[in-house]
Order: C-alpha cells, then sequence, then structure tokens
C-alpha cells in the first residue's frame, strides 16, 4: 500500500469535509452491517435446507415455511436498509459539496488580480464545477461501496470459517490476487485521470473563451478554427478516458473472474478429495454462492480505484486554489479622513522581464483633480490599479491619508478608493442591484445617481423600473451606457478618492458635459484621478503627469506643459488636428 501514501494527504482532507456528518454517516455504517449480515444469513439457511431436509429426504411443512419465509424478510430487509443508508451517504455527499464548493468560491474571489493574469476563468470555473462533482461521486459511490464492500466481505468471511475453515482457507487466497491488482491499477491508473481532469479543464476554458468571444470569431469567420481547437481538447480528452477504459477492461474484471474461476476449482478439487460426509453438499453450494457474491464486491472495490483517483486529483486542483495565497491587506481600521496621495519612488513589473513603472513619484493634495496622459503602455493603468491595491508594491510606497497602502484593511480601502473603468462589469441583474451592489443605499440615492448620469430616463421607460433586470453581461445596454452605468456606482456614495480610467471614453459629447458638471461637484469632496486619452477632458486639472514607456516626464498644469512643448505639447497639437479634420469631413 505504500504508493497510496501520495494520495493519503489529499484523501484525508477530503474525508475530513465529512465531520459534521458523523453521525449521519455513523448509522449508514450501521445500517450497511445489518444489510451485509441479513444477506449472508441466506446461503446459510439455504444450506441447512439441502443438508438437513433435502439429503436426508425429510421435508417438515412448518420448518420449510418457515425457512422460507425468514429467507424472503431477510432480503426485503436487506433492500430496505441498503435504501436508507444510500439516503442517509447521499445527503452527507450534498452537504460535503456545498461547503467545498463555498470554499472554492471565497478563495477565487480573495485571489490576487495577478492570479487572474496569468490563469484562464476556464480553469476556475472547472474547479467550482466538475471537480467538486467528482468529491460528491467519493462520498456516494466510493466511501459507500467501500463499506458496503467490506461489510458484506466482512460478513461473508465470518459465515466461511463457521461453516469450513478449510474452504475457507482456499477462499480467502483471492485476496492477495486482488490486492496486487489493485496496486497495479493505481499506479499505471494516476497520472491518466490527471491528465483527464487537465483536459476537461481546457475543454471548459475553449468553452469560455468562445461564448465570450462569438462576436469577433463570426466577425473575422474564425468558426472552423475554433472548431478545430475545441475538437482537438475533446480528442485529447476522449483518448485518454479511452486510456483508462482499457486499463480497466484488463486489469479489473477479466481478472478477476479469472481469479474467482481459479478459486472454484480449488474448492471442487477440495471437495472431491475429501473423505465422504466431512464437507457436504449444502456447505460447498453455500461456498460456491459466496464465492459469487465475494466476487461482485471485489470487482466494485478495485473498480472503485478509478473514481478515488479522480476524486483526489480533483481534490489536489481544488485545494491548490484554496490554499493559494490570497489578496493581503492591511489591518488599519480607521476610515480616510482626507483623500490626499503620495507616490514615492515606485517602480512595478507584471514579471521579471521589463518595468512597466520606473522611478514614479506624485503628490496628490487632497480634493485635487489630476489627470494621468500618455501613449497606449505607458503605465498609466498600472499607476491606477496599483493606487486601488489591486497589486502588492515591488519597490516604493503610495500613501493615502500619509498612510501606507499596505497598511489599510480591506473594508477602509474599498470604501476610500473607487475606481471607473473602460470596460466596467455589468451583472445580469437589476439596475438597482447594479447600482447598489449589495451596499444598504436607499432608493432615492439611487434616482439621485441616475439623473446625475442620465440614466434615470432610460430607467423609467423599463418595464419595472430600477427593478428591471438588465440582460447577461449588460448586453442591453450600449457601451456608454455601461459606462454610465459604473458611474453611478461610484456616484451613489462617494469616496475620498475617486479614479476614472477613460470612463468617458464611450459617451457622446452631450453626456460627457453633463459627467463633467457631475464630476465637478464630486471634487469638491473626492479627489479625482482621471486617465484620459481625450486631452480635452483635462484641461482643468490641477496636475497633469505625463507618462512615456514607465517614466514620469513631465508634470504640470495644461498651460504650463504648453508653454514647455515638450511631450504633452506635441500630443495635444496631435490631437488638435485631429479634431479639426474630424470637423472638415463632417462639413
Amino acid at each position: 500500500m505504500a504508493s497510496l501514501n501520495p494520495l493519503w494527504p489529499t484523501l484525508k482532507r477530503l474525508l475530513s469535509y465529512g465531520s459534521p456528518w458523523r453521525k449521519s454517516l455513523g448509522l449508514a455504517v450501521l445500517l450497511l452491517w445489518i444489510a451485509a449480515a441479513a444477506e449472508v444469513m441466506g446461503p446459510v439457511l439455504v444450506s441447512y435446507f439441502i443438508d438437513h431436509m433435502v439429503a436426508r429426504h425429510r421435508m417438515p411443512v412448518a420448518l420449510v415455511a418457515g425457512l422460507a419465509t425468514s429467507f424472503i424478510l431477510l432480503q426485503i430487509l436487506a433492500a430496505a436498509l441498503h435504501y436508507w443508508q444510500s439516503l442517509l451517504f447521499n445527503q452527507a455527499a450534498v452537504g460535503v459539496v456545498q461547503q467545498l464548493r463555498m470554499d472554492v468560491m471565497d478563495a477565487a474571489l480573495r485571489q490576487p488580480l495577478s492570479a487572474f493574469d496569468t490563469q484562464p476563468v476556464g480553469q476556475i470555473i472547472s474547479r467550482v464545477t466538475n471537480d467538486t462533482e467528482v468529491v460528491r461521486d467519493l462520498y456516494v459511490t466510493v466511501v459507500a461501496t467501500v463499506l458496503r464492500s467490506a461489510a458484506l466481505i466482512g460478513a461473508m468471511l465470518v459465515a466461511m470459517f463457521s461453516l469450513d475453515w478449510r474452504m475457507a482457507l482456499v477462499a480467502i487466497l483471492i485476496f492477495p490476487a486482488v490486492l496486487t491488482v489493485m496496486l497495479i491499477y493505481q499506479r499505471y491508473s494516476t497520472p491518466i485521470v490527471r491528465r483527464v481532469r487537465s483536459y476537461l479543464a481546457d475543454i471548459n476554458n475553449g468553452f469560455n473563451e468562445v461564448i465570450n468571444g462569438m462576436s469577433v470569431i463570426q466577425q473575422f469567420r474564425q468558426q472552423a478554427r475554433f472548431g478545430e481547437r475545441m475538437g482537438e481538447a475533446s480528442r485529447s480528452h476522449y483518448l485518454a478516458r479511452m486510456e483508462t477504459l482499457k486499463l480497466d477492461g484488463f486489469l479489473l474484471r477479466p481478472l478477476l473472474s479469472l481469479f474467482s474461476a481459479l478459486i472454484l476449482c480449488g474448492l471442487m478439487i477440495l471437495f472431491g478429495f475429501s473423505s465422504t460426509g466431512s464437507i457436504e453438499v449444502g456447505v460447498l453450494y453455500a461456498f460456491i454462492n459466496y464465492l459469487g457474491r465475494l466476487n461482485e464486491p471485489l470487482i466494485e472495490l478495485t473498480t472503485q480505484q478509478s473514481m478515488l483517483q479522480q476524486a483526489v486529483v480533483a481534490g489536489e486542483r481544488i485545494f491548490e486554489l484554496i490554499d493559494a495565497p490570497r489578496q493581503r491587506y492591511g489591518t488599519d481600521e480607521r476610515p480616510l479622513a482626507s483623500g490626499k496621495v503620495a507616490v514615492k519612488d515606485l517602480t512595478f513589473a507584471y514579471r521579471d522581464e521589463r518595468n512597466v513603472l520606473s522611478d514614479i513619484s506624485l503628490d496628490i493634495p487632497s480634493r485635487n483633480f489630476v489627470a494621468l496622459v500618455g501613449h497606449t503602455g505607458s503605465g498609466k493603468s498600472t499607476l491606477a490599479n496599483l493606487m486601488m491595491g489591486y497589486y502588492p508594491l515591488q519597490q516604493g510606497e503610495i500613501y493615502l491619508d500619509e498612510r501606507p497602502l499596505s497598511s489599510l484593511s480591506h473594508r477602509v480601502l474599498r470604501q476610500g478608493v473607487a475606481m471607473v473603468q473602460q470596460d466596467p462589469v455589468v451583472l445580469a441583474d437589476t439596475f438597482f442591484a447594479n447600482v447598489t451592489l449589495g451596499r444598504a443605499i436607499p432608493e432615492e440615492d439611487v434616482w439621485a445617481a441616475l439623473e446625475t448620469v442620465q440614466l434615470a430616463e432610460l430607467a423609467r421607460g423599463l418595464p419595472e423600473g430600477i427593478h428591471t433586470r438588465l440582460g447577461e453581461q449588460g448586453n442591453t445596454l450600449s457601451v456608454g451606457q455601461k459606462q454610465l452605468l459604473a458611474m453611478a456606482r461610484v456616484l451613489v456614495a462617494s469616496p475620498q478618492i475617486l479614479i476614472l480610467d477613460e470612463a468617458t471614453a464611450n459617451i457622446d459629447s452631450g453626456t460627457e458635459q453633463a459627467i463633467q458638471q457631475a464630476l465637478k461637484a464630486v471634487g469638491e469632496k473626492t479627489t479625482l484621478v482621471v486617465i484620459a486619452h481625450r486631452l480635452s477632458t483635462i484641461v482643468d486639472a490641477d496636475t497633469i503627469l505625463v507618462l512615456h514607456r514607465g517614466r514620469a516626464v513631465e508634470q504640470g498644469s495644461h498651460q504650463t506643459l504648453l508653454e514647455k512643448q515638450g511631450r504633452y505639447w506635441q500630443m495635444y497639437q496631435l490631437q488638435q488636428v485631429g479634431e479639426e479634420l474630424e470637423a472638415g469631413e463632417a462639413v
């Protein structure tokens, strides 16, 4: 059993999830043993009938009727007990999966954002859904089958040794052979099962990508290529599953049936060479019956190895996610009293190869309006994400309210700093739920925020107002309306620091002016950090930080930077020319 050692820590941890259901599982085990005893007593009654009645040509009606009734009642009792123990095992299994799924989801929700930069979403979905279902099978099928088989085998061994110890010794020779098969099966099946689970996760991830990118796939006529890629993943999964089936077909039932046939031959030889009367015909019948019954639980025990392997591999994948490092926050619970921000000598890289930000320093007084500008890839969004605390700082420090960002608790950081992203997430829920996001916010405040961002009219025109459900990922809203909705989320409970990551990029000029007016009102009590490509939207900024290839190359007000005629001046002139050309074409 040494080869099972690597599996034991994961299996032990999976089984520990059943501890809240100890009483139910204990009762189920007791019912299994009683059911096994009832099943085993059947052949004993038949053996007595053959040896004491058929062989002696005596058929007392009362005794025969009593034996027949007892035999039928024992079978009914065994069936009823198996039914109840199955319910108890399923109850525990559903509870275990529910708790396990909650733990996995909690771990996924608390993962650092850096984990999602490299890990496909489909892999996580697979762990939450498919892998937890395999663990359910561990309790419903594997544990139940192992305990039932163990109870049945134990009861049959007691019965066999009580009938004839010599034939019992011959019968138990099957156990070393079965144990050898199980060890060989475990050794060769584990790597195959790991590949099966991995391929299944790849299929889930592929479907997730295809569904999310369906519009792009159809636009560029890539259905065939993506279909081929999905087919390849499915073929890999199919071939790996076929490997397990071939292994099952060779090592399990055929070999065990061969062992049973050899043991049966041994019993017949022992019966044939025994002195007359030393082994009765009824005893031989009972042993043949037990051998047939013994074969089935042994096959079940061995076949459960495949499911056990899958459960352990699924458990490894689940616990890998549960044990992964979580997003770390500080312990300072004091709310932010001001929106003062200070960035000191900040250097950051997503990977080791190249810094995305290098030696950035910036002081933002409370209630100031600061803009971050630069070409694509200059590090603007990265700096905003670091201010949000989404990634751990590597070099340098960010101070909020004169306190290190890393010292702030999760609650303080999320209440004090908010961001409106360029591609906001919209839940498949109501307008109201998308604005409040679980916060205790009165309905009138939600309407006020929607008025500010000019979505109130749209909400009033819906069948159920702000309680109308939006489509999947908000597909009933335009891109601009999604940004306005994201803006309303923030405005409904103004934070000390508000970061806008190109939040006005997809709305028309009239709506943009209304948003600018709203931001001016918000700016009286909130520090604004705005990432902008359209420089006309940030001419009123108190400070503009110009980033180029991760470095701060210029800093100052709009007018000051224009007078320097540096990189900002070049960007502004190019945009002015572009706008003039667009205006000319429109005329």
